[in-house]
């Protein structure tokens, strides 16, 4: 759904404001790492883009920043111009305009990665012929890498140009770049990607003859034959690099062991497992982390919990990703003492850190069973530590407890918390439930301050989630709250 205009002001309360503010003043930048040189960067950077309008075209642009004699005075850098291209990246117009700009400033020259920028933002929004033009350009100047070719390949192949893509490595030669491996294997990646297996196994059979194959270049067709879902042909790709002389590598396996657990046939799936090993390639911590999440994910749990000890049995040791899914099965089969050990023993003895997601499971966990208390302590341990910091899911079951329980007051501390001490912002999903939960506890004026704030950014609410707060102001007579509400899904209602 498209984001809807809110013709009002946001009435956001005022510690919310203080707090979104202070984000944005010069004192916020005090113990953050930024310095005066960066800051002022930021502050050449704002003065640039201020001075683009909107609908300008690219020579417009370029030809209104040649006459801006601030902007002119402003020292370009490569790191200036990048920031300003990624602020433009859905823009090519004003991308482009600026590009030539700064191209043409005394003393300064593109790097590289700028003109590969360029190239993208143009490729990006299908403007092929100005993205070939450029690369003529490059061409001259001698400034075309793989890295371009890679991603003017990318662009044409995702606009179902695949042609035009492999004219591309067709053309390598006037760009001074080699035909080999590596950048066959581009040409090869970048169409299997886009679903063109069968077309990129056409490109293949015309170039081995040339061209040498490698490991690699087999784990891209068993990639991309398994995300056209078609294993059989990705399994028979195992046979055919053996014959050419490579070796499948645990990547190998792995692809097409995943391919196997989404479809859920894990009988094949440990087959594979067996023949791999059996070929001398051990399984990596990546291959039955795999195999667990998906066993958990169709609920067959006590399956899932005998991975670890199959794992353990071959030497091959947990990292934090495996300890997550494996606190997340426990959590799923109802074993919160087993969880616990896991995380509070098993990984300090293992000295594997937890992450942002091993908290997140652990609150979870704690508050889906009503223990908030221990919930509370992960939560102050989590925003003291040094290795990893919350993020909004690691508030969002917090926040519904708080709501469930009645500790309005509570509830308000932890949002000051994930303002001003984290620098978070509220998601759809956390302001969705806010509101709702506002509601349920006769607090509208809240939770209309919320969605207020909630539309200011270009969030858009739900039409229940309108309709609820709606009732609500109603009976609270806020006339005037409900009013805007009723304009605003007015509005949404036209934009659907």
């Amino acid at each position: 759904m498209a984001s809807v205009y809110f013709p009002f002001r946001s009435k956001v309360p005022g510690h919310f404001w203080r707090a979104f503010s202070s984000l944005c003043s010069p004192s916020s930048l005090v113990g953050t790492g930024v310095s005066n040189g960066e800051a002022c960067i930021g502050s050449q950077i704002d003065t640039i883009i201020s001075r683009i309008r909107e609908g300008s075209s690219d020579d417009e642009v370029s030809k209104s920043l040649g006459h801006d004699e601030v902007c002119n005075a402003i020292p370009m850098s490569q790191s200036l111009v990048n920031v300003v291209l990624h602020r433009f990246k859905d823009d090519w117009k004003s991308a482009l305009g600026f590009f030539r700009w700064a191209g043409s400033r005394l003393g300064y020259k593109h790097a590289p990665e700028s003109y590969d920028m360029m190239v993208d933002i143009l490729g990006k929004l299908k403007q092929f012929e100005k993205m070939r033009a450029l690369m003529e350009e490059m061409r001259q100047d001698n400034q075309v890498r793989l890295s371009t070719v890679a991603k003017a390949m990318r662009r044409l192949a995702g606009a179902r140009d695949w042609e035009d893509a492999v004219r591309v490595f067709d053309d390598l030669g006037n760009f001074q770049l080699e035909k080999n491996t590596e950048s066959m294997n581009l040409l090869l990646d970048t169409l299997c990607k886009e679903r063109k297996v069968e077309q990129a196994r056409a490109v293949f059979l015309e170039l081995k003859s040339h061209i040498s194959p490698n490991t690699h270049t087999f784990n891209i067709f068993i990639h991309g034959w398994c995300k056209a879902n078609r294993v059989d042909e990705a399994e028979w790709t195992i046979q055919e690099m053996k014959g050419h002389g490579c070796h499948p590598c645990v990547i190998s396996y792995s692809t097409i062991i995943q391919s196997y657990c989404r479809q859920s046939n894990f009988a094949k799936a440990y087959e594979l497992l067996d023949d791999m090993q059996a070929q001398g390639c051990v399984p990596n911590v990546v291959t039955y982390t795999t195999i667990m999440c998906s066993l958990t994910q169709v609920e067959r749990f006590e399956e899932a919990l005998q991975i670890p000890e199959r794992m353990r049995s071959l030497g091959c040791k947990p990292d934090t990703l495996f300890y997550n899914a494996l606190i997340h099965t426990l959590g799923r089969a109802g074993q919160l003492r087993e969880a616990v050990h896991v995380f509070e023993v098993e990984m300090p003895k293992s000295g594997v850190p937890p992450n942002t997601s091993t908290y997140n499971s652990m609150i979870a966990m704690y508050c889906h069973r009503s223990k908030e208390e221990k919930a509370l302590n992960l939560l102050r341990e989590i925003g003291n530590s040094t290795f990893c910091m919350p993020d909004i899911q690691t508030y969002y079951p917090v926040l519904k407890s708080c709501l469930k329980t009645g500790k309005i007051d509570n509830l308000s501390e932890f949002l000051d918390d994930m303002v001003n001490k984290h620098h978070l912002s509220l998601d759809f999903s956390a302001y969705t439930l806010l509101i709702h939960g506002l509601c349920r506890a006769n607090k509208c004026e809240w939770a209309y301050n919320l969605f207020e704030e909630m539309v200011g950014k270009d969030i858009t609410p739900r039409h229940k989630t309108c309709a609820l707060l709606l009732g609500e102001v109603k009976q609270k007579n806020m006339h005037d709250a409900a009013e805007r509400i009723e304009v605003f899904m007015k509005q949404m209602k036209t934009s659907e």
